[in-house]
């Protein structure tokens, strides 16, 4: 039998032992304790070496948080002395949320958004996205109002939570001030994230008014900063597995295996959000500028399902852009609209955001009043932008999120268990709207190709 035909029965038999140990778990069907503990190590012990031979770093996540989880729940006294592993992963992805924002929103404002230069079509674009992406914000918001699915985790053992703290209440003139910067290092240092987007929105703004010489040289060391960034990230992705096994392992060992009700909670959450969002908002819009529905999903079933394997929009981005364009949009548009939604129409991305932001307060017992909740929907409106490039970059901005608003970091490390199911979902619907949205431009425009979505139908005889 081939390696990967006993990798794969490997991975069968080990799921059943694990899906017999929540079953004894959750049903008490009092198997004995020893006996099963040697089942699950024995199960996590195949699993890991298939994945070993796999060489993905999406299945040593998920083999990770099992491991961690694992260790926490049969050695919580050694569990607890992990922390130290998942906080470093904390402090360097903290690292990188005040360069990648700065080169994101620097490139996608002067490089791509310059208004005297696209004319009609710059606006339009940017009208439609702000509007799209803040209604998935507020539908990731109310989704989880309605769930509640953070609330109930233990909090008797978090250690974090004496030093929990609700954010103080702010006249509006407070929160006007707070979200200009006075000194931008000063700003990067603290992690507040508002006014670094806000000083690389006018400084994007400045770059994109001055004269080609100076301005390519700008725009030249801010994309080859953002693309460092990404490669920054993705060499720091590779710790991944050892940050989330760790903080699991914390995390079950102070708070039990009850914690995992809360995730499925969370997981169908998002997952019924985003559907409301498909057919309550992109379907309206879709049917409102008459696109032909069934010939749409056809054409962008390829780049989805590649933005559904990868996790990453940009894996999907070339893909896309030619299915759009043999779908019927100009080239002109979809190279401008496209790209420029990566950056600014990352629908399933904000509604995640605003969604996991409020499960952090929840997991952490923190009542977040409505006008609370409208800040930092304004603040997730202009910090989820640029992060369509780095899969599971929606970390930074949430854990940036959470630090400018005093939440807690623990629950997010808890998130991340489900993070890949939940990355699946909303990247997918950053593709579909992304590629709505050069349909739309291109109808707006009055320069739609109507015939060509119907050319590849097959004729009746």
């Amino acid at each position: 039998m081939s390696r990967s035909g006993v990798g794969k029965i490997a991975l069968i038999v080990s799921s059943v032992v694990i899906l017999l140990s929540v079953a004894d778990w959750k049903l008490g069907l009092e198997i004995a304790p020893t006996l099963m503990m040697v089942l699950r190590w024995g199960a996590l012990v195949s699993v890991f070496t298939y994945a070993v031979f796999r060489k993905s770093l999406t299945f040593f996540i998920l083999i990770a948080m099992l491991i961690g989880a694992e260790l926490g729940h049969d050695f919580p006294a050694f569990a607890v002395n992990l922390q130290p592993l998942s906080k470093i992963f904390i402090k360097l992805i903290k690292t990188i949320i005040a360069p990648l924002l700065f080169a994101t929103l620097v490139v996608g404002i002067a490089g791509h958004s310059n208004l005297k230069q696209v004319g009609r079509m710059g606006w339009k674009s940017l009208v439609y996205f702000e509007i799209v992406t803040t209604i998935a914000l507020f539908i990731g918001l109310a989704a989880i109002n309605i769930s509640e699915a953070g609330v109930g985790i233990p909090q008797d053992h978090a250690e974090s939570h004496a030093e929990i703290k609700a954010p103080p209440p702010q006249t509006w003139q407070d929160i006007v001030l707070h979200v200009f910067p006075e000194n931008i290092a000063k700003s990067v240092a603290e992690g507040q994230v508002l006014q670094i987007v806000i000083f690389s929105i006018i400084f994007g703004i400045a770059m994109a008014m001055v004269n080609e010489k100076h301005r390519s040289v700008m725009l030249e060391w801010t994309e080859s900063l953002a693309e460092i960034m990404f490669k920054f990230t993705k060499v720091i992705m590779y710790y991944v597995p050892i940050g989330v096994g760790a903080a699991i392992a914390v995390t079950v060992a102070k708070l039990g295996l009850d914690v995992f009700s809360n995730l499925i909670q969370l997981l169908a959450t998002l997952y019924a959000a985003l559907l409301v969002f498909l057919l309550g908002i992109l379907l309206p819009i879709a049917l409102a500028f008459r696109v032909p529905i069934r010939q749409f999903i056809k054409a962008i079933s390829e780049p989805v399902s590649i933005a559904f394997a990868t996790t990453s929009s940009e894996a999907a981005l070339p893909r896309a852009m030619e299915a759009m364009i043999k779908f019927g949009v100009p080239p002109k548009i979809v190279a401008f609209v496209m790209p420029t939604g990566y950056s600014f129409n990352l629908d399933g991305t904000t509604l995640y955001l605003s969604l996991a932001s409020v499960f952090v307060a929840q997991a952490a017992g923190i009542h977040l009043t409505l006008e609370q909740q409208l800040i930092m929907v304004f603040t997730l409106m202009l910090t989820s932008k640029g992060v369509a490039g780095v899969p599971r970059a929606s970390l930074v901005i949430l854990l940036g999120t959470a630090a400018s608003f005093h939440l807690p970091e623990w629950p997010i490390f808890v998130i991340l268990g489900i993070d890949e199911l939940m990355d699946m979902a909303r990247t997918s619907v950053n593709v579909i709207g992304n590629c709505l949205a050069t349909v739309v431009v291109a109808k707006w425009e009055g320069e739609f190709d109507a015939e060509a979505p119907f050319r590849d139908e097959p004729t009746a005889n």
